[in-house]
């Protein structure tokens, strides 16, 4: 079997999945599984003996076998204005039932234009009213500029299920519309980009490694059970697939023992690097390990630096501590107060290895890093 190739865009954050705060704002059917499913974080399943007074229960977006004129499509509004770069329609397990074909089509809504969208109510069984359509419908988001056009899609087997695809445009964009023709199943709807937040005032406490912010995992050195672009989402996390989680590493002591701060003595650890939206002074750093109770790292060390961005090289670039050396715990929030430099860049690293799904670095905004 060959194995897919996983494009470099892949790699950016998520502005469409519930954890970043992307939300449904209209679907024009729900009936087998509603359109919320598809930007769950969490990878799709399948139940094989699970059923619902509307049929057999999936992990993504189903509508029903349509029976009149149209096609099917939904509104997503993206966690924050951004460019896209890139989208994953993963059709999981939707074998005989996955939509054939779709396009995407994107908008960035002034607040007047987002008035206009109904009121979302997530229902299994449903379909939009003629009223909500009507509504909807003076949006013309059937002219919004296509990013993606018509686009044949490929069963959910294992060997099929993802379909990548490169997006062209350098706007930036609030909300898509996701066409399916005529109807079928969507597993999960992942757009990967750089968000294009408006700068916050020099006196706003902002967290500066938020994706909200436009930060971004550059680098790392091992993301085996989670990607550390996880922890750096808005919302608290649901669960350990939701953080970032590396393997246990093979260099680990036979026997472990303390140093004289407490932490463990070890002979490597694990790291990744963010890029900063904005430059600016950190004061207060939280990491959460909340769900990691039984593989949270022994510590945690953040660094920082200020460089170019079109320059910047971790192997080059000048680290001072920001947080040094400090024993985590299971489960739970730890919070560090601090006062950095302007800084561009973090450098997290964990040892000896393990988990943790949030990370915040509350501070002041200075710049944009060029």
């Amino acid at each position: 079997m060959i194995e897919k190739v996983v494009p470099a865009f892949a790699e950016l954050s998520d502005f469409a999945s519930a954890g970043a705060g992307g939300k449904v704002a209209f679907a024009t059917d729900d009936f087998f599984a509603t359109c919320e499913n598809m930007i769950s974080d969490s990878d799709p399943v399948f139940v094989a003996d699970k059923y619902t007074e509307f049929g057999k229960w999936m992990d993504g977006w189903e509508t029903r076998r349509k029976r009149i004129a149209g096609h099917d499509w939904c509104i997503l509004k993206l966690a924050t204005k951004c460019v896209i770069k890139g989208l994953l329609v993963d059709t999981a397990f939707f074998t005989g039932n996955y939509a054939p074909k779709y396009s995407i089509q994107a908008a960035c809504l002034t607040p007047e234009e987002e008035a206009l969208l109904p009121g979302r109510e997530s229902r299994m069984g449903s379909a939009c009213s003629e009223c909500d359509l009507e509504r909807v419908g003076r949006l013309n988001s059937d002219r919004w500029e296509e990013v993606v056009p018509v686009t044949t899609l490929q069963p959910g087997y294992e060997e099929t299920r993802m379909n990548y695809q490169k997006v062209l445009s350098d706007e930036a964009f609030t909300h898509l519309r996701v066409n399916i023709y005529p109807d079928g199943g969507i597993a999960r709807l992942r757009v990967y980009g750089e968000a294009k937040p408006e700068p916050p005032t020099c006196d706003q406490l902002v967290d500066l490694v938020s994706l909200l912010s436009g930060a971004t995992c550059i680098e790392y050195s091992n993301a085996h059970y989670g990607h550390p672009r996880n922890i750096i989402k808005p919302a608290k996390s649901e669960g350990m697939y939701d953080g970032w989680e590396t393997a246990r590493r093979l260099d680990r002591p036979r026997v472990l023992e303390f140093t004289e701060d407490g932490t463990l003595k070890v002979t490597g650890d694990e790291w990744a690097v963010f890029e900063l939206g904005f430059c600016g002074r950190a004061t207060r750093i939280v990491v959460d390990t909340t769900h990691f109770k039984g593989n949270y790292p022994d510590s945690i060390k953040i660094e920082g630096c200020f460089s170019d961005k079109n320059r910047f090289d971790t192997k080059k670039a000048v680290w001072y501590n920001i947080l040094k050396t400090s024993k985590l715990g299971p489960n739970k929030e730890h919070i560090f107060e601090c006062n950095s430099d302007v800084v561009s860049h973090l450098r997290v690293t964990i040892a000896p290895d393990g988990g943790i799904s949030r990370l915040r670095v509350f501070g002041h905004a200075e710049q944009m890093i060029m």
